[in-house]
């Protein structure tokens, strides 16, 4: 499992080759943000899973910082966060204002539909989406919040399982073929 993922992972020196990314070079080459275990796997993938819901193109900046603090994973973060996308944003923030309604028990609030980009300019568009986050409010703020925690700590105990899973299968075959060769 480790070696498929290592395919598409850069390494130490296409880092320090890339010139934009050197200044950072002593922080982005910390061994622990590269390396890949079942535990930095598990921390990167609910970093990425909760910074994913982060608004704007701050997701990848934000899982950044969390997986230097954190000490995780970094390419396996900033790849989790794409589950947020222009396709599935609008279902997830219905998600997380429904759940923001629910626990602040505000059952008369209904969520509205995101303005249509048809016949604006990117930045009259832009404004009317703020606009419209605006008026949804504490509920969706609230919701935001509590769905990127769930689906970080679904996403960190799932990763865990199946190493687990992985580690006991290969495990076992091991101990299979040790015994078939007596």
């Amino acid at each position: 499992m480790r070696q498929q993922l290592k395919k598409f992972l850069p390494n130490h020196d296409t880092i320090r080759a890339n010139r934009w990314l050197r200044p950072f070079e002593g922080t982005l080459l910390h061994p622990r943000l590269w390396h890949l275990n079942r535990h930095s796997a598990a921390g990167a993938v609910a970093v990425g899973l909760f910074c994913g819901l982060i608004p704007g193109p701050l997701q990848m900046f934000g899982a950044a910082l969390c997986c230097v603090v954190l000490r995780v994973n970094l390419p396996l973060a900033l790849l989790c966060t794409l589950y947020s996308n222009p396709i599935t944003i609008v279902p997830l923030y219905v998600v997380a204002f429904e759940i923001g309604n629910l626990v602040m028990g505000n059952g008369g609030a209904h969520f509205t539909a995101p303005p249509e980009m048809a016949g604006m300019n990117l930045a009259a568009w832009i404004g009317e989406v703020i606009d419209w986050m605006a008026g949804l409010g504490k509920p969706l703020a609230l919701g935001l919040v509590l769905l990127a925690a769930l689906l970080s700590l679904t996403g960190y105990l799932a990763v865990k399982a199946a190493w687990r899973v992985w580690l006991i299968r290969n495990w076992r075959r091991r101990q299979g073929r040790r015994t078939a060769a007596r």
